[in-house]
């Protein structure tokens, strides 16, 4: 494994889903879903204006001040050696929790935080896992009731028939096809009736809106499942989760945003100054990078347009 392999990189969805899909250094380490960690980051800080300092683990960039003639702005800039690494621990009400990703607010705590659960195959267990999932999120709601947490399930999207030669371990088979068990999409494109139940069990578990609501909800829950066909590896198939479903990934973010914003900024004016998500500057070295393609960065000029001031901002 190279040296720096658990160092925060920016990466795109595609490359991360398609280190997720191979396994290349095994699963034990969880180093195969780790890139989705990365992109989680990174899109926290570049589209919700969080800074890098304030997000676990640390994307790749650089924050300076920048003072102009409209006032002062954020730039930011990407520096592949500031990446940091690890997990946060977060006090919940019955144990301590190791989280993938979370937002940290200094004199607040923890405001945003984001599990991950990657699944290659054996399929018809995912409803047994989500009584860890409903316990974790219990665990941390109690310390923190107004915490706005994310559960993001990517799944393998295999399919009937051979396994692939670049296939993860776990799905060799002796025959050397896909076993039954291990199926995530059918032959006729639909989705497996696991998978099927997996997404109505998790939608249950979904759409926490307010502090005082069901604790052992997420206030944001996402379902994706990587395509792994030859010439779309690192695509996120498109018919399932259905449209109009609460799982669909596009929603996840924007939902944690608008329930962040919700209890942090909006509902409490006077933390706004350290709460609100200020944009950066749109000659942001980052922001001219080839890699912002994917990413709808948060740009000063929204804190204009939604009434609030440059000086406001970290």
């Amino acid at each position: 494994m190279p040296k720096d392999a658990e160092r925060c990189e920016w990466i795109g969805l595609s490359k991360a889903l398609r280190e997720f899909a191979a396994a290349t250094y095994g699963t034990a380490s969880q180093r195969h879903i780790k890139p989705l960690h990365w992109y989680m980051a990174c899109r926290l800080c570049l589209e919700g204006g969080f800074d890098p300092d304030e997000i676990t683990p640390r994307p790749p960039f650089r924050v300076t001040m920048l003072s102009l003639r409209k006032g002062r702005r954020r730039s930011i800039e990407y520096v592949p050696e500031l990446g940091g690494t690890g997990e946060q621990t977060i006090l919940g009400g019955l144990r301590t929790k190791q989280v993938d990703v979370v937002v940290t607010k200094p004199g607040i705590g923890p405001v945003i935080a984001v599990s991950m659960k990657g699944t290659l195959n054996a399929f018809r267990n995912l409803t047994n896992r989500l009584e860890e999932a409903g316990g974790d999120c219990t665990n941390l709601h109690i310390t923190y009731p107004a915490l706005v947490y994310g559960y993001w399930a990517v799944i393998r999207a295999n399919r009937p028939g051979p396994v692939p030669p670049n296939a993860p371990a776990p799905l060799r088979s002796d025959d050397g096809t896909i076993r039954p068990s291990d199926i995530a999409v059918r032959e006729d494109g639909k989705p497996h009736p696991c998978i099927v139940r997996y997404h109505q069990a998790l939608s249950g578990l979904s759409a926490r809106s307010g502090i005082r609501n069901d604790v052992s909800k997420y206030e944001a829950v996402a379902l994706t499942l990587a395509d792994v066909d030859e010439g779309k590896s690192g695509g996120v198939l498109t018919d399932y989760p259905p449209v109009g479903s609460r799982l669909r990934f596009e929603q996840f973010l924007h939902t944690i945003y608008t329930q962040y914003d919700l209890r942090f900024v909006y509902q409490a004016p006077d933390l706004a100054s350290r709460t609100y998500r200020s944009g950066w500057d749109e000659t942001s070295p980052a922001l001219q990078n080839w890699q912002i393609e994917e990413y709808r960065p948060r740009l000063a000029e929204t804190d204009e347009i939604c009434g609030m001031s440059d000086d406001l901002a970290p």
